[in-house]
Order: C-alpha cells, then structure tokens, then sequence
C-alpha cells in the first residue's frame, strides 16, 4: 500500500434494518443523511436482481481494455441504459419497493409522494492514458450535484427535497474509483456556507469536470474560491469503500467527486434521483417516462400496469382521489391498461358519490 492509500479515511457501508423491521434504514442512517450528507447502506437490494442487471450492463458497453472503452472520457450512459431501461433488472431496482421506501424514511414523506427524476446505469472505466479534457471524469475536481438537477438552488439544510443514489454493482477492490466525499460537521461548517455557490459550473464560474484543469482555472480567475477550496474541501474528503449492491444515499449539496479506476477496469454503477412531488423545480433529467411506449415488447406499458399504486406514483401516475379521476377517465386508463394486467378497482372505489360529481 502506497504512502496516500495509507492516509485516505475510508467509509465504510453498513447493513440496513432487519428484513422484519418496518423500516428499511436504520436511524442512525437517516440521521447520518440529514445531518452529514451521506448515508452508506448494504442489504437493500436483492442479489439476484443486482446479478441481473451487471449482466444486461455488461452486454451493453464496451469491456474494459478496449479501444472503445479508451475513448470514453464523460460521465452518464449516453442514453444506453436509462428508464424505463429495455433492462427489466434495472427498471425493478429503480421502482423496488425497499428503495422506495428508503428514500421515504430520509425524506421523511410517504412513498407516493416522491417522483423519480433520474434513473441511469453506466460504466466508469480506468483508461491507460487519460488526456486533459474539461469533461474527463477519471479524477473529477468536488463539486455539487444540484446546478444541473434544480432550475433553483436546494433549500435549507433542514429542508431537503430530493435524494441522490449511487448503487454501486461493482467491488471497489476490482477497480479502485471510490466516490470521496466530505461530511458536513454542524450548521456552522465553513464547507457547507450559505448558498453554496463555489464550485464550477454556478454562476459565472466555467463548467470544468476534471480536477487538474478545474483548479487550476480557478487558481487564475478566482483564486480565493480556489483557495477556499483547498482548505476547507479537499483536505477532509473521506472515501467511500463500496461493493457490489452498496448504497450511497446524498444529496443535492453534499460535496463530492469521483476518484480514479486502476487502468483497464470498469465500474458500474447506477446513479438514481427522487423529489418530493411539490418541487417541481427539480428537473427529470431524462426523457418523461412515456417516451418508452410503443417499443414491440411493450415493456414500459405493462410495467405501468403491473405496478403498485405507489410505484405508479413515483413516475407522476395520479394516486387514487386525484381529481383527474372521473368515471370517464378511470374507464378510458382501464381500457388502456386492462389488457396487461392493469386492475381500476383503488381508483373507482376512490371517486366521490354520484350526487357530489359536477358540483
């Protein structure tokens, strides 16, 4: 082990709540969320469908090693494998119940009350050669998620409206590329300042991904933002030791960055977002969901017809009592639906009584 390994302060995941424990997260999770940014969780997630989906992953990018695997230097799936995913794996980890769940209990709001804005699997690869570009993702300098997520800024710290996911489905000892992070310490953390507005990409700072070229520009436009930076981010960063099936739930101003893979290796992982239903501000950041009708197989419909009521809700289905609902359209969804499995009966049984209709 090298001198730098040697000194890295590493998180470490921790199993989830007993399977006949009521909640998913345990409150020491929920507490490490809400107050320090992050919570790192084992056990959510089945492993036969964790299994699955590295097997649909694998089949749709490049191997490590390879001359195209070389040539990929951004971040994201390009559209490869986002939901509703062609990969039946992937859309049930994305809408499981257990992680639905979870997300509820951090955000402390019921299941259908969330909406899923981003749900994306994709390869990060350790590349033998890795040339300055302002996208390159190999070492990335810290920053926040939310200035491509939110059209605001995210509210106060006591206050958060959505939840980030990594779920990592490869081992850290087959590739390094931990995701460093830096714990918030208290309401007066000098790294956590009001708004959080110092890292590129945010105002009139220029978007740079890679660490070297990052800092550097800082260092000539706004030296005492990348001062700042430098003493108060990148001396506390801790790193996340993940394996296959870990959890890393964050937030939108949680400080974070991606590491370097060894070089020839690749990491899967698959990145996912939910917000409350009341902020809208928070954007999806793929196609709508219905943008995966009309493939042959009909995957995305009879999804849709097969999921809980909640689950629906997650992708903007209205719930049950919506006043979309009327006679006319809980027969016009059923005779959609129907055919695949969709049952009417929770959102016809929810309608008023005849006599309080078209008042």
């Amino acid at each position: 082990m090298n001198k730098e390994a040697a000194q890295i302060r590493w998180l470490e995941p921790e199993p989830c709540a007993a399977n006949d424990s009521e909640h998913v997260l345990t409150l020491a999770q929920v507490e490490r969320w809400r107050e320090q940014g992050f919570a790192l969780v084992d056990g959510v997630i089945p492993s036969e469908l964790l299994e699955a989906a590295i097997e649909d992953a694998r089949a749709a990018y490049p191997a490590a090693g390879t001359p195209e695997s070389e040539s990929i230097v951004d971040f994201g799936s390009g559209g490869h494998m986002v939901f509703p995913f062609h990969s039946s794996a992937a859309n049930d980890i994305t809408l499981h119940p257990r992680l639905l769940r979870s997300v509820a209990e951090l955000l402390g709001s019921r299941i259908r009350d969330l909406r899923l804005t981003q749900s994306d699997l994709w390869p990060k690869y350790g590349r033998h050669s890795s040339p300055e570009h302002p996208a390159e993702n190999d070492d990335q300098r810290i920053h926040v998620d939310y200035p491509n997520h939110t059209l605001t800024h995210p509210p106060r710290w006591n206050a958060p409206e959505a939840v980030e996911i990594i779920l990592y489905l490869t081992d850290i000892s087959e590739c390094d590329g931990a995701t460093a992070l830096v714990p918030r310490d208290g309401r007066d953390d000098p790294a956590y300042p009001w708004p959080i507005v110092e890292t590129p990409g945010v105002g009139d700072l220029v978007w740079i991904n890679d660490r070297t070229t990052a800092e550097a520009h800082l260092a000539n436009t706004a030296p005492e933002i990348a001062e700042w930076r430098a003493q108060h981010l990148y001396p506390r960063e801790c790193q996340v030791r993940f394996h296959s099936g870990t959890l890393l739930f964050y937030r939108h101003d949680t400080w974070h960055r991606g590491t370097p893979l060894r070089p020839g290796t690749c990491r899967l992982a698959q990145n996912l977002t939910f917000r409350l239903s009341t902020s809208e501000w928070v954007s999806t950041l793929h196609s709508g969901w219905a943008w995966g009708m009309y493939r042959p197989s009909q995957s995305t419909e009879r999804m849709v017809a097969r999921a809980s009521i909640d689950q629906r809700c997650v992708l903007g289905f209205p719930p049950p009592g919506h006043p979309y609902w009327t006679q006319e359209t809980v027969e016009a969804v059923n005779a959609r639906y129907a055919p695949l499995g969709f049952d009417a009966t929770p959102y016809a049984e929810a309608l008023p009584p005849p006599s309080h209709r078209h008042r």
